[in-house]
C-alpha cells in the first residue's frame, strides 16, 4: 500500500479526517495511518482494531503521536460502547474485509448518536461490467492475500443498513492493481431517531 498512500491514498484519508467533530470513533483502524489527519474539531478519538498484530502497531503509533487517542481491541461487528456515543464514526478501507458487512454497518449506526455522520473511504464493486467480472475472478486471492472482499455491494449495504447517503464520489485508488481501484468516498447520516429496540438487539442475539 505504500506506493498507493504516496501517490493519493493518504490525501484521501485526510479528506475523511478532515470533516470530523466532536467524539470520534475509527473502526478498524489497522496501523494508524489516519491519525495525523485528525483536525482539532475532533474532540475525542477512540480507534478500534481487531487484529493483534496491527493493535500493537497502532498503539505504538498512537502513542507517539496522539497520546490521548484511545486504542481498543474490537471487531467492527461487535463494537463495546453505548448506543449513541459517538458524533462521527471513521470507516477506511474496513467494510471490505469484515467477516459480516451487514452486522458491521448495524454496529457503527447503533453507536452514532441520532443524526450523527459515518465518513466512509471503501471498496466496492466496479460499475462497469467488464471491471465488474474481473474483480469476481480475482476476489477469493485477493480475500486470501488481504483479507478483502474487493466485490461487495457497500453502498448498497450503507442504504439497507438505515444510513442516509448526504455526499459521495466514484474515484480509484492511485497505483493498485485494477480489480481494487474502484472506491467510494463520502458521508452518511444515522437516524435522526433512535434506533429502535429490535435493531438494538440484533448484535447482541448473532453473538450468543
Amino acid at each position: 500500500m505504500r506506493r498507493t498512500e504516496k501517490a493519493g491514498l493518504a490525501e484521501m484519508r485526510r479528506q475523511v479526517a478532515d470533516r470530523c467533530e466532536g467524539k470520534v470513533l475509527e473502526v478498524g483502524a489497522g496501523t494508524g495511518a489516519n491519525i495525523a489527519h485528525y483536525p482539532a474539531a475532533a474532540t475525542e478519538v477512540t480507534l478500534t482494531e481487531p487484529d493483534v498484530h496491527m493493535m500493537r502497531r497502532l498503539e505504538r503509533r498512537a502513542r507517539d503521536s496522539a497520546p490521548s487517542t484511545k486504542v481498543l481491541r474490537a471487531p467492527a461487528e461487535d463494537l463495546p460502547f453505548e448506543d449513541g456515543a459517538f458524533d462521527t464514526v471513521v470507516s477506511t478501507l474496513v467494510l471490505c474485509g469484515v467477516d459480516d458487512a451487514p452486522r458491521a454497518v448495524r454496529e457503527l449506526r447503533r453507536v452514532l448518536r441520532p443524526g450523527g455522520r459515518l465518513l466512509f473511504l471503501e471498496h466496492v464493486r466496479a460499475t462497469d461490467a467488464v471491471a465488474a467480472r474481473k474483480q469476481d475472478r480475482m476476489n477469493r486471492i485477493n480475500r486470501a492475500l488481504v483479507c478483502c472482499d474487493c466485490n461487495r455491494p457497500t453502498l448498497a449495504v450503507l442504504e439497507d443498513g438505515g444510513f442516509t447517503v448526504t455526499s459521495l464520489a466514484h474515484t480509484e485508488l492511485p497505483k493498485a492493481p485494477s480489480f481494487v481501484r474502484p472506491v467510494i468516498l463520502g458521508e452518511a447520516v444515522s437516524p435522526s431517531t433512535e434506533v429502535d429496540s429490535a435493531d438494538r438487539s440484533e448484535p447482541a442475539e448473532s453473538a450468543r
